[in-house]
């Protein structure tokens, strides 16, 4: 199959280089079958064992690979991946860095093999998908935007092209073509749980893990492969996916923010300890919103916290910030009220009624296709993680369970920052008690 050899031990010393690695994942590398549906849990080594088989393929069949990733930052993860394999395997290889994809603004990376192959990953987009020649890997494919253009462009050109087609992810809810797949009876189709990766000898504490993930919920979705239905969530996966454009990255746009003519607006949510500190920020383009950078500061002293919002309140782009004053933030808050003026600055509190307000502002927005924000996983499942919950009085309110990505931190810096842009007013409603009478005087 390949110029290496797989075995379930250590490596020994020779030309012929020696993986170790557990039986589930060998099974899945050796597999020949041409298209395989792979959901794997988190902390499995999915993107690990399928990057690995890929490239081992290609080498066999002498065809390019093609990796489509949820965004740019997964797309270089994994293609970190494969230069580590063939480091690891003694397997010649030239990285190409950066690159755009055919006159478009996606960003590709290339890794050139020996007899002029090549694996290429790329963000995932309908544009790519429809634009190559080769095997394919759909890399946490149930967290693609606009999956199902995707698929239609891309499973026709690998059936004309007798090419292979390996599909892998965690389960991301039921609305998604990954979810689809599971009964497709052309795939041939693996789980792993961790619990099974574990007895199979992957070196992973489950006991701190679990300790981690005090969500139910999110463990049964994430590490017991289950999918779950999205009935009480607020933000359901289908509806994030809408929104994420693989083109954004998580990293601050400093050269937006430098700019006078654009308007920028931030959100902060202050954490200290047990919850993250967010900074969103979002630049207007006429009635949309595009996420210019996300920035998480987990267990991050207030004095450095207060240098980093000095440093993207100084920028001039930033018409307005809206930052969390509840508990522990109200010192560092008047802080930068008294630095920048409330004209810029605006302290809130938590209250049931306006985070109410801000979530139904970013929900609205987001079914009106109007808010760009990168594809990443942190976001979708901490946005994904708010959820309505019933009170005694017989109302609902929002709420988010701790766990190790945060506690819906990254989606209330992002309503904030949304509530910023809003000038912090709702719409008024006037009601008047007789017809309305003007003086004769005056302008009137």
């Amino acid at each position: 199959m390949s110029p290496v050899t797989l075995e379930k031990h250590a490596a020994v010393p020779g030309p012929r280089q020696v993986l170790s690695l557990p039986p589930y994942q060998i099974e899945a590398v050796r597999d020949s079958s041409r298209f395989t549906w792979n959901c794997w849990a988190r902390q499995t080594g999915k993107s690990f064992t399928f990057s690995l088989r890929r490239l081992l393929r290609g080498l066999s069949r002498r065809r390019h690979q093609i990796i489509l990733s949820a965004g740019e930052r997964q797309s270089r993860e994994v293609m970190q991946k494969i230069r580590q394999h063939c480091v690891a395997l003694k397997i010649w290889h030239e990285f190409r860095g950066y690159g755009y994809f055919r006159n478009t603004s996606f960003r590709q990376l290339e890794v050139r093999l020996p007899r002029g192959l090549r694996v290429i990953g790329l963000p995932a987009n309908p544009l790519t998908a429809r634009g190559f020649s080769g095997d394919v890997l759909l890399d946490e494919f149930a967290m693609h935007g606009d999956d199902e253009a995707i698929w239609s462009a891309l499973f026709p050109t690998v059936l004309r092209q007798r090419g292979e087609l390996d599909v892998a992810s965690t389960p991301r809810g039921c609305r998604n073509m990954f979810y689809q797949l599971r009964r497709n009876s052309s795939f041939a189709r693996r789980t792993v749980r961790l619990d099974e990766a574990v007895a199979q000898g992957l070196d992973v504490d489950v006991a701190a893990l679990r300790a981690g993930i005090s969500d139910d919920w999110i463990w049964r979705q994430e590490f017991e492969c289950e999918f779950i239905d999205e009935s009480t969530s607020f933000m359901p996966y289908d509806l994030i996916r809408r929104c994420q454009d693989v083109r954004l990255a998580m990293e601050p746009d400093w050269d937006v923010m430098s700019r006078r003519d654009a308007n920028v607006y931030l959100g902060v949510d202050i954490g200290r300890y047990r919850d993250l500190t967010v900074i969103w920020a979002w630049q207007q383009e006429g009635e949309s919103f595009v996420a210019r950078g996300v920035v998480a500061l987990p267990d991050t002293s207030f004095t450095d916290q207060e240098a980093h919002l000095t440093r993207w309140l100084e920028m001039p782009a930033v018409r307005r910030c809206r930052i969390d004053a509840t508990g522990l933030g109200m010192q560092l808050a008047e802080g930068l009220v008294h630095r920048f003026g409330d004209h810029r600055v605006e302290s809130v509190t938590f209250t049931a009624p306006r985070k109410a307000e801000w979530a139904g502002r970013l929900r609205v927005l987001a079914e009106r296709g109007r808010i760009a924000i990168p594809a990443d996983a942190s976001i979708a499942d901490d946005w994904h993680s708010i959820r309505r919950e019933p009170t005694d009085s017989g109302h609902s309110r929002l709420a988010a369970d701790r766990a190790a990505h945060g506690h819906g931190d990254r989606f209330w810096a992002a309503a904030l920052g949304l509530a910023a842009a809003d000038g912090g007013s709702s719409a008024f409603d006037f009601v008047t008690s007789s017809p309305l009478r003007f003086a004769r005087k005056g302008i009137w």
